[in-house]
């Protein structure tokens, strides 16, 4: 396996072995789009557009007044809101000021916050109005100075803004009552001073740090990834070679997946961006009305998702009555959790367009590998490394021999995306980051249990520290959850190992049924005794109306664990 790299022969037609990088920073993708499509729409909210020249313009002004503010060079800003087009604009006006940008996940609370700004250093932020409060929650115990405060209303046409006024403004939170505290600002009232601004003079080269990406924490400790210029730049086009179809310039991308997460970020933005692609912008990817209705109305052709989002749309209920027509999307990347074949094929079906599996890590920001969009796809399966992606696989006790195909270990990558290392973690990057002694760059060690088929697509078996030792075998939490799911009554699944008395460690499921359905205890078991070894059955299950999730859809098994351990649901 070692020299081997089987998946090539089977790339889609025109997808390239090898890519050559242009040594630009990423900013350059959006000027580049703005030169070839300045008429075009950048972002599509709620009727309004932005063209791609507007989108420069903005930028350069953002960028502009964040350097008469101070920022300078590599100073990290964050960045505390949806998807809107002020995030696009946030986004691209730090990065050519010079500085890197740290997207943190709205849905935090203070504690949460003052976790990565303080980790980050970050004295700047772009927040959504409706978070104001939790920002000024946190800031006293950060090194926070400035909020530079922006409303969802800025960007929504002349009409709906009146409406937002008088009907949601107030009610949703967005108003600030008695205005801005001292040494915040408006970034309206920011942008007005730079009415002609250009990019500020800064040299940007591809080797500057670009983002810090903190990972969600499900196993632990955020930890901020660092990614420079050419990592992400890569990225991009590496997901962009791998849309063989693609029509530069001409295709819509439903941004429903959240752009602070490096999935919606990379995959979702900064791809539109480097293809002339539309971004039609969908703030709470929850707002299922709110998804549907973009998709009827804006004929999407590429949306990025999740299982859940997608098995969300094909359950609900207008979709079965037939009030939306989903037929303008053509291509869908699903990341960040298991796709089972049930989504897939229901989703595709409704659609007409392919969902293809993908994988990717905040270390790799963010694809490394994915299913094919004309080829083979093959259930269960993450797909085959995309062009430059070396991946081998390890044993999992000396964690140097290279396994052979077929054989399960831990998943390492190597490719021109994969980070710096991890911010102020000079212990956890050199345990993440090895070098094999074969001469090339470091190794990303990713924590995920795979193996390799003979067609070299690649098979996710689980995450390394969520093994389940009942009684000294092993199981993987993902076979378990596989197995349930298939029960025509299950909706989701979580599963995961918890202390036991007499095995050491033993299996639970928790479960949620399909809306009108009912399943019992003994129905799971008896099921999950046809599709698995006696070890591997449940000997807990418990009945949810819902699971704990990430962001992105992924079932948090340590939640899960800890609320057992508790006695709690919440």
């Amino acid at each position: 396996m070692q020299d081997s790299r089987p998946w090539l022969t089977h790339y889609d037609k025109g997808v390239p072995q090898t890519i050559d990088y242009p040594k630009v920073p990423l900013f350059h993708l959006l000027e580049e789009s703005a030169r070839k499509y300045p008429d075009k729409a950048c972002t599509i909210f709620k009727g309004a557009t932005i063209s791609f020249k507007e989108m420069e313009s903005i930028t350069n002004r953002v960028a502009a007044a964040l350097v008469a503010m101070g920022v300078k060079k590599g100073d990290r800003v964050g960045i505390f809101m949806p998807n809107t087009p002020q995030f696009v604009m946030a986004y691209f006006g730090i990065l050519k000021a010079g500085g890197v940008v740290v997207s943190t996940n709205p849905l935090y609370t203070p504690t949460e916050i003052e976790h990565q700004v303080n980790d980050a250093g970050i004295e700047i932020m772009f927040v959504m109005s409706n978070f104001y409060k939790t920002m000024k929650a946190a800031q006293p115990k950060t090194r926070l100075k400035t909020l530079i405060v922006t409303n969802l209303k800025e960007t929504l046409p002349p009409v709906l803004r009146v409406l937002f006024t008088l009907a949601k403004e107030k009610k949703g939170g967005f108003r600030i009552e008695g205005g801005l505290k001292e040494g915040d600002i408006w970034l309206q009232d920011l942008l007005k001073k730079q009415t002609n601004s250009q990019r500020p003079a800064v040299e940007v080269s591809p080797d500057d740090t670009c983002l810090f990406q903190y990972s969600g924490g499900t196993t632990g400790i955020s930890k901020g990834a660092v990614a420079l210029h050419r990592n992400v730049v890569a990225n991009t086009l590496q997901i962009k070679s791998w849309m063989s179809t693609l029509r530069e310039g001409q295709e819509i991308v439903l941004m429903a997946i959240p752009l602070f997460h490096v999935y919606g970020m990379v995959a979702g933005m900064n791809f539109a961006l480097a293809s002339g692609a539309s971004m039609v912008m969908v703030p709470n990817p929850r707002d299922l009305l709110d998804v549907l209705s973009s998709i009827d109305k804006y004929k999407p052709t590429i949306f990025p998702g999740v299982p859940t989002l997608y098995n969300a749309i094909n359950n609900h209920p207008a979709v079965k009555a037939g009030k939306y027509d989903l037929k303008s999307v053509k291509a869908c990347i699903s990341g960040s959790a298991p796709l089972m074949r049930e989504t897939k094929e229901k989703f595709e079906a409704l659609t007409g367009g392919v969902v293809f599996e993908g994988f990717g890590l905040s270390e790799a920001p963010t694809a490394t590998h994915c299913n094919p969009l004309a080829g083979i796809n093959k259930t269960g399966s993450i797909g085959m490394p995309m062009p430059d992606v070396e991946c081998k696989i390890i044993n999992l006790d000396d964690g140097v021999t290279v396994l052979e195909m077929g054989e399960v270990g831990e998943l390492i990558i190597r490719g021109p995306q994969v980070m710096k290392g991890y911010h102020n973690m000079p212990t956890e990057t050199v345990n993440t980051l090895r070098d094999l002694e074969d001469g090339g760059a470091p190794w990303l060690f990713t924590g995920d249990i795979a193996r390799m088929d003979e067609d070299g697509y690649f098979y996710i078996v689980d995450r390394k520290k969520e093994l389940i030792k009942p009684g000294g075998y092993q199981v993987w939490p993902r076979e378990v959850e596989e197995a349930i799911i298939a029960h025509p009554k299950v909706l989701e699944v979580g599963v995961a190992g918890i202390p036991d008395p007499y095995r050491g460690e033993t299996v639970k499921a928790w479960v949620v049924v399909k809306p009108g359905e009912t399943l019992t205890e003994e129905e799971i078991k008896t099921f999950s005794k046809e599709r698995l070894a006696a070890y591997k059955v449940p000997t807990h299950i418990e009945f949810r109306s819902e699971l704990p999730k990430t962001t992105v859809g992924k079932i948090l098994r340590r939640e899960l664990v800890r609320q057992h351990k508790e006695g709690s649901k919440n």
